[in-house]
């Protein structure tokens, strides 16, 4: 039996960043959106883990990229940066409104998330206050895929592996979850994971 769904936040309950994120970025930094684009992710994991701050990550890649900004031009990237991820899926709103709704069943977050934005998102997106339990990777030092985490939220939610659904748009993340016992499926759009909670009859 069903007894929580949780949702990733990047992509799923939010949009992807717009295409011209990128370019706005490379621009402030005063390279090549390619070249930018290269840098980004290598230590991404270290940033959403809590260890570095915005500009403490923008500083380190770009450094790698042999570019040495100023403190200014750091905190505009990390502002281009934050607001890219606050546009909310209002499909994915939807959903977790009516699990939020259903008798007997808990909503969650599980994202890999830095502090800025958690912090941002707390004070500002009005989806971060429906879930009963939202696990974010800066404040348990624990990534996705780490299996952490994940037990991180089977405890907050008070359920076992295979009473948790779980929608992420990561396939090693999915992967991971699936490994542990937990129904996770990889996301698509809110209509299809609406469809999957009611073919498992966790909606009926």
């Amino acid at each position: 039996m069903v007894k929580a769904v949780a949702f990733d936040y990047g992509k799923v309950i939010s949009f992807p960043p717009e295409n011209t994120v990128l370019d706005e970025l490379a621009a402030a930094a005063g390279i090549g959106p390619q070249s930018l684009d290269a840098l980004l992710w290598p230590h991404r994991n270290e940033y959403d883990r809590g260890t570095l701050t915005g500009k403490e990550y923008y500083r380190m890649l770009l450094a790698h990229g042999g570019v040495y900004p100023d403190e200014k031009t750091l905190e505009k990237m990390v502002d281009i940066d934050l607001k890219s991820w606050t546009h909310i899926n209002p499909g994915t709103v939807s959903l977790m409104e009516t699990i939020k709704a259903a008798p007997d069943l808990k909503l969650g977050i599980l994202s890999n998330m830095p502090h800025e934005f958690l912090a941002l998102a707390r004070g500002t997106i009005p989806v971060f206050d429906l879930p009963d339990s939202g696990i974010f990777s800066c404040e348990v030092g624990s990534i996705k895929p780490e299996e952490a985490i994940y037990r991180r939220l089977l405890s907050a939610l008070g359920c076992e592996p295979e009473e948790l659904v779980f929608f992420d748009d990561v396939r090693i993340n999915v992967d991971k979850a699936r490994s542990l016992g937990i129904q996770a499926f990889l996301w698509k759009d809110p209509e299809t994971a609406r469809a999957e909670l009611n073919r498992l009859r966790v909606l009926a």
